[in-house]
């Protein structure tokens, strides 16, 4: 897969002709705009975006330069906000009117004038893709100014303007055209740099994993995307190992090399290490990877396989969080483990029924060959476990159950107790991104009970899948390891219109809540 991913700095103000992907050729990757800070409107700014708040005595315009508020009057002979209102500008959440001028005016909705991060990050999200869509034939350079001084706000309109501007780069002959091509946040704060920098570090991860998750799986497979993983880790002298069918054999990795014996295309670990000087905290990051998820002999449904290419998303964002930690130089030792496999029916699958010896060797009954995830984590867990971390944090797309429960935009968090749930809680809140608690009931360990092996892969009834799923997972963990686990079946992947900061398709899910939580490790350590 193309290492060609989406960087800070770099403008698409030109179109780029692309081909259609082929088998194992590179394929074309987005690109983010650039982003800087500044004190000022620039001079050669298209669009300035505005917010409208609601306060007690009626809705008041957010972060207008008084230069732009008196030529606007001259040139109209009514107001700003007026002018707005009668276009439908409204200060609730999502409402983004495009007001013609030079510069043109973007108004979104704030709510509230006490806003909170997500609330700013949301509202530039919408900003930003309300005047991509009056781009046209032109590369436009934005201005984004919503009087953000405080730091997590600051970080929520630089994130918010970037995420809103990602675009994954179609598969086509036909040049492709990039509607943004700079971003500015208005600040007078005297760290305004430095904010907007960390900002786009975090975002430049979330549009890395998008991108991942967005690739078609004829292109990215196990070996192509354990290659980008380690191109990735070397750019930024990451230690990098890459286990073939070969080594996991050597050192009996049953889940991943059976979960991944259906395919011609065979499975990989991979496991990248950020070991900062001076960092007294371990924190193990373990990823579902499977590049494309048929149900192996238990067929999905047609209309369940189309958007099978998302199933690698938690290992997304655990190589993208990694990167985006090392580049923020957090004081926290992280080792990130991908588990890659494709899950695919052939003579040499696995089957239902089948007992697979695990890495360690612990034996499961495979009850379901569409519960592979599980499966493949379960070895990395192990594995990660070695590694002596204080904490375990795995993720991924691993059950449709906890889509049912929690919906398309919330996920699921469980864990080994709940000073780690708040932890993982705080982190997510942080970040802006939305988890919800889940328990682990005894009943539902014992439903995973085998008569063959130390354990089945799934329990004996349908109902609450994600948390067997779960208790399956917490089984391979070592005794007195802090351990949670990150469900993101439902918001790794939107299947429906872009809203917010949030594209059609891969989202980039969990990867800044899992830098949130490096940050407050490093913190609480002292580092």
């Amino acid at each position: 897969m193309s290492e060609n991913l989406p960087q800070v700095g770099r403008v698409s103000s030109r179109t780029q002709p692309t081909k259609p992907t082929k088998e194992n050729e590179p394929v074309p990757t987005s690109a983010l705009p650039s982003l800087t800070a500044a004190s000022s409107l620039p001079r050669n700014a298209d669009l300035l975006v505005v917010g409208l708040a609601d306060t007690s005595d009626g809705p008041v315009l957010v972060g207008v330069p008084d230069d732009v508020e008196k030529a606007w009057a001259k040139r109209h002979g009514t107001s700003l906000l007026a002018s707005a209102q009668s276009m439908g500008a409204a200060a609730k959440p999502g409402t983004t009117v495009v007001l013609p001028s030079t510069p043109g005016v973007v108004v979104t909705g704030l709510g509230g004038v006490d806003v909170t991060p997500e609330q700013v990050r949301r509202a530039a999200g919408n900003a930003v893709r309300a005047a991509a869509k009056v781009a046209g034939d032109r590369t436009l350079s934005v201005a984004l100014s919503l009087e953000t001084l405080e730091p997590e706000v600051l970080r929520g309109a630089a994130e918010g303007a970037l995420l809103g501007a990602y675009g994954y780069a179609k598969e086509t002959r036909e040049a492709t055209k990039r509607p943004i091509g700079s971003l500015t946040v208005l600040s007078a704060a005297k760290d305004a740099g430095a904010q907007v920098a960390e900002a786009a570090t975090v975002a430049t991860a979330v549009a890395r994993a998008r991108d991942w998750v967005n690739t078609p799986p004829n292109a990215l497979y196990p070996e192509s995307f354990a290659e980008a993983a380690r191109a990735l880790a070397r750019d930024a002298r990451l230690d990098v190992e890459v286990l073939d069918e070969k080594a996991l054999a050597r050192g009996g990795y049953g889940g991943i090399l059976g979960v991944g014996g259906g395919s011609q295309r065979p499975p990989r670990l991979v496991r990248i290490s950020y070991a900062p000087r001076g960092a007294t905290t371990h924190l193990a990051l373990v990823g579902k990877g499977i590049t494309f998820d048929t149900g192996g002999l238990n067929l999905k449904p047609a209309d369940g396989m189309i958007t099978m290419k998302c199933d690698m998303a938690g290992a997304a964002a655990v190589i993208a969080a990694v990167r985006a930690i090392a580049d923020l130089k957090l004081k926290v030792k992280v080792t990130a483990y991908a588990a890659m496999a494709e899950n695919m029916p052939s003579g040499t699958a696995y089957r239902p029924s089948d007992v697979l010896t695990m890495y360690g060797g612990k034996t499961v009954e495979n009850a379901n060959s569409d519960a592979e995830g599980r499966l493949v984590m379960a070895d990395a867990i192990v594995r990660a476990g070695e590694d002596d971390p204080d904490l375990i944090v795995d993720i991924a797309t691993l059950t449709g159950a906890c889509l049912v429960a929690l919906g398309e935009r919330v996920a699921g968090l469980m864990a080994s107790d709940d000073e780690t749930a708040d932890d993982l809680l705080d982190a997510a809140e942080a970040s802006g991104e939305a988890f919800w608690q889940l328990p682990i009931p005894d009943e539902v360990r014992a439903n995973l009970s085998s008569e063959v092996a130390d354990l089945a892969s799934s329990g004996k009834t349908r109902y609450g899948g994600a948390l067997t799923a779960a208790a399956f997972l917490q089984a391979f963990v070592a005794d007195g390891v802090r351990w949670a686990h990150l469900d993101i079946a439902g918001p790794a992947w939107n299947g429906g219109a872009p809203y917010d900061y949030v594209p059609k398709g891969g989202t980039g899910a969990g990867v800044r809540t899992l830098v949130s939580l490096a940050r407050s490790l490093a913190q609480r350590s002292g580092t």
